[in-house]
């Protein structure tokens, strides 16, 4: 509403991109939970990508992912990007590469908003901008012995 002010409690502080990264090792959803959380959110949206045990139909036995080496200055951009557009208030996300096997986490992303509609969408945006623009790859290895990489379009 036109000449209603937010409560200072509402005022975000800082930076609200509070964790980034693209890491070798195993993610953690405890840490991206508390990266993301803030005092003047009232919801929190979290999204947690798992390697699944096939795709289009055939099994996985195996994948690894690699990225470019601008992927972190790429990931900082799209999260920027949501920062923008969105009302957040704290932002983290961080996406595994190496060799990873079936369930492992392979990204986790979260986003607090003053209200939980702006964060579920500030949450999907973001992934869904990660995937798209950020450039990791896919490797998967199948049953039958074929491969296929996944992502590569996107360089």
């Amino acid at each position: 509403m036109a000449g209603i002010q937010e409560h200072p409690g509402e005022q975000a502080a800082g930076d609200p991109i509070k964790l980034l990264g693209i890491r070798d090792t195993p993610l953690s959803v405890d840490e991206v939970l508390r990266a993301a959380g803030d005092d003047t959110a009232g919801g929190t949206a979290l999204f947690v990508g798992t390697v699944r045990n096939h795709d289009g139909g055939a099994d996985v036995d195996a994948l690894s992912y690699s990225c470019h080496p601008t992927a972190e200055a790429e990931l900082r951009r799209v999260a920027e990007k949501v920062v923008a557009d969105y009302p957040v208030r704290a932002l983290a996300a961080v996406h595994r590469v190496g060799d990873l096997g079936i369930g492992d986490l392979a990204v986790v992303v979260a986003v607090s908003c003053p209200h939980r509609a702006e964060a579920f969408e500030a949450c999907r945006k973001l992934i869904d901008d990660l995937k798209h623009e950020v450039p990791i790859w896919k490797h998967q290895k199948f049953a039958d012995g074929t491969e296929e990489w996944v992502g590569a379009g996107s360089c």
